[in-house]
């Protein structure tokens, strides 16, 4: 079975409008199933989790199945999935917690590839508690972040390496196990930023090397909010602040409040989308599924990447920043005397959503010496097809002329 994107397409009632839309690294737009599922879950009845009455009942499968969902997604056990408002939020939730343990002399090691949100919080805990900050340097020539990067920097101080999965900027994606068994080797732990690369690609947290590992639904289909995945035996020896009342168990002790339940039923449903979107078997377990179906949107993907990318070629005066060998579909663009803002707005008088900035990626973009403006960044999602690609084009074209 080939990939029939008319088909995804129609699932997407938003798609209705007519927008070409490249902003899927700031979040895709929702299939019809997710919705339902959000639907669904108000439907029934709901209340606190347990399991005697039906609206408990209903709770506690919301959370078990959102759990194993997650887990089937990322690779990793479902008691160590933990819910949050957004990634960022769990990061700092999470450098808190690790930080208590650090003090003056002890190192932490940061990406200057990578988004704020997985800079900043490790900068300012380790602030706080009088550790040294480090920094590994992406060549901004190739977009590269070679593992040799780290070498360097770790040491028998380090207590902690923060490093992006895939640029939410340019695209370039870092050797993660690679990096990974140096930071082990020095005996510190590895926070990685999944939040670009788990809409593109088929993440093993255990393969990875991630002790920690964020990303966000809404960048996959799903609903706005942030999950962490992490070893269980690995939360148990983590105390974050909560209330006496509520549960130590692991992973609810890091969830505070009441779980949006119906949040959690949208979030499954998007992954349950994923795996429908490949060719393997219906009774092939989820997990298999999606990985057929990551090998199907990677394909997808890649042939509209080579076409766009052999076109932007031909277009005078527009300089592609996204370099890096191993990247995701991700395009950050510039223009000779032209501000990427204006290429923005022209594009979207004609129902082409490609927006400009830096997109909190501040310091990837000044590395670039693109300063805080950054460029036009042209992401492209499993929805997207030859038409979006060629009215991106047209547009381009008519804008540069």
């Amino acid at each position: 079975m080939t990939y029939d994107v008319s088909t995804v397409r129609a699932q997407f009632p938003a798609l209705r409008a007519g927008t070409a839309h490249f902003d899927g690294p700031g979040g895709t737009q929702t299939p019809a199933p997710v919705i339902a599922a959000f639907t669904e879950a108000l439907s029934r009845p709901l209340s606190i989790r347990g399991t005697t009455l039906p609206g408990e009942v209903h709770a506690e499968t919301l959370v078990g199945d959102f759990r194993q969902a997650l887990a089937d997604l990322l690779g990793a056990q479902p008691g160590g999935i933990i819910f949050g408002r957004s990634s960022t939020q769990l990061t700092y939730d999470i450098s808190r917690v690790l930080s208590q343990s650090w003090g003056p002399g002890d190192e932490v090691v940061v990406s200057r590839l990578d988004h704020d949100a997985n800079i900043r919080p490790w900068v300012q805990a380790a602030g706080r508690a009088g550790a040294v900050v480090r920094w590994a340097e992406f060549d901004p020539a190739t977009g590269e972040l070679p593992t040799e990067a780290f070498g360097a920097l770790l040491g028998e101080r380090t207590r902690l390496v923060a490093v992006t999965g895939a640029s939410n900027l340019i695209g370039t994606r870092p050797d993660l196990p690679a990096i990974a068994e140096l930071v082990h080797r020095a005996g510190a732990l590895f926070h990685v930023d999944g939040v670009h690369l788990t809409a593109h690609d088929f993440v093993d947290v255990e393969r990875l090397g991630a002790d920690f590992f964020v990303c966000s639904p809404y960048k996959f289909f799903g609903p706005h909010h942030g999950v962490l995945a992490a070893r269980p035996e690995l939360l148990e020896t983590l105390r974050p602040d909560k209330l006496v009342p509520s549960t130590d168990a692991v992973p609810e002790r890091f969830e505070l409040g009441t779980l949006p339940y119906e949040v959690l039923a949208a979030t499954r449903a998007a992954v349950d989308f994923i795996a429908d979107l490949g060719s393997g078997p219906a009774a092939a377990g989820r997990r298999e599924r999606l990985r057929s179906a990551y090998a199907a949107i990677g394909a997808h993907e890649s042939a509209l990447l080579e076409t766009l990318e052999k076109a932007l070629a031909g277009l005078g005066g527009v300089t592609v920043h996204s370099r890096a060998a191993e990247r995701t579909p991700t395009l950050l663009l510039t223009f000779e005397g032209r501000d990427a803002s204006d290429a923005y707005r022209f594009l979207a008088r004609s129902g082409v959503h490609a927006p400009a900035g830096s997109f909190y990626a501040l310091e990837a973009s000044r590395h670039l010496g693109l300063g805080d403006d950054g460029g036009l960044r042209v992401g492209l999602s499993p929805y997207n097809d030859t038409d979006d690609i060629e009215r991106l084009l047209r547009g381009l074209t008519e804008f540069l002329g």
